[in-house]
């Protein structure tokens, strides 16, 4: 019987869907990820791997495992994961699109409103006794009607963010994107800019982009000094793509109004960084995916993966399919 290790617990539908398949299922069973040393130790007995995009799956890692059959990320990025390594070494390596295009979507948006409303802003101070009375001029936030979103990254997510904010706000669309989207530019009525036109034009701007060399701190020190002031910077995407130094700096000195943040470098934040002292800042801890019917779909697009990939068939999220060719 193949065995298949999972490096966190996912929902049931996953696991099942390994199981009704024949398949030997061994689950990391704390709540305290495992080291890299530890995943090493679980999967040297293993055909399979499910891992999360919080395990360093390097060249090392790889190279000692030689055995797997085929590995699957619970996610729909893979930076984590040495692909050219595992290609080399002929392992199919897994991701899971296309079901959390939703979920990351809506929580963009939400993340977008609770900024321009102030509403974690407004919720503190209840909590800490400081509602007395009605203030006319208390938490004034920002209307989002008619507003220009500008969204980095024009994939499946970007689109639906973009999606979103049109219907509910009637909001202009701008993009920023390596491929040009004529499809969603004729839908949406988007237009395709540069870099430093959606930085100044923008009201909203929201990161869907993947992360490599051309986006890793895109949003650094100079592009926060060419954004609006009135601007809301929301990212669900990666946070080594913004600068957090500078993006703490334009957030202190009112170079912009506010962050929406489900991401962010390093992760997971500590207690002490300064952006969770900042009134105009909401973070969520990597939760954009986080919905029961989004995540029980990730484990079985996962379980899915494994399942295909034992068998030498391609991938349902296929990372590598040139791997088959080797």
């Amino acid at each position: 019987m193949e065995k298949v290790f999972i490096s966190r617990r996912i929902p049931n539908k996953g696991i099942e869907t390994l199981k009704n398949a024949g398949l030997e299922v061994k689950v990391w069973g704390s709540a305290i990820p495992p080291t890299y040393e530890e995943l090493l130790d679980k999967t040297a007995q293993a055909d399979a791997l499910i891992c999360m995009l919080s395990d360093k799956i390097d060249s090392h890692f790889l190279r000692k495992n030689t055995h797997l059959k085929v590995i699957s990320n619970y996610a729909v990025g893979f930076n984590n994961i040495d692909i050219q390594t595992a290609t080399d070494l002929g392992i199919p390596v897994g991701n899971t699109p296309d079901v959390l295009t939703e979920a990351t979507a809506d929580h963009a948006f939400t993340l977008m409103l609770a900024v321009a409303r102030k509403i974690l802003d407004s919720n503190k101070s209840i909590l800490e006794g400081k509602w007395k009375n009605w203030e006319p001029m208390g938490f004034l936030g920002q209307d989002l009607r008619e507003r220009t979103l500008g969204v980095v990254g024009m994939g499946r997510i970007g689109q639906e963010m973009a999606r979103l904010c049109q219907s509910a706000f009637d909001m202009k669309i701008l993009y920023f994107s390596n491929t040009a989207k004529p499809e969603t530019e004729k839908k949406l009525h988007a237009k395709k800019v540069s870099f430093d036109e959606l930085l100044e034009q923008s009201d909203v701007i929201s990161v869907h982009t993947s992360l490599n060399e051309s986006s890793r701190g895109i949003f650094n020190k100079e592009a926060f000094q060419k954004m609006k002031k009135n601007a809301i910077f929301i990212n669900t995407a990666r946070g080594e793509i913004h600068d957090e130094i500078a993006l703490t700096e334009a957030l202190s000195n009112g170079l912009i109004w506010g962050a929406g943040l489900d991401v962010t470098n390093p992760e997971p934040m500590s207690i002490d960084n300064p952006l969770l002292s900042l009134p105009n800042v909401v973070i969520t801890p990597h939760i954009a995916s986080a919905t029961i019917d989004t995540r029980a779909n990730m484990s079985f697009i996962a379980a899915q993966n494994i399942i295909k990939g034992l068998k030498k068939e391609k991938l349902v999220g296929f990372v590598n399919p040139q791997v088959y060719s080797k």
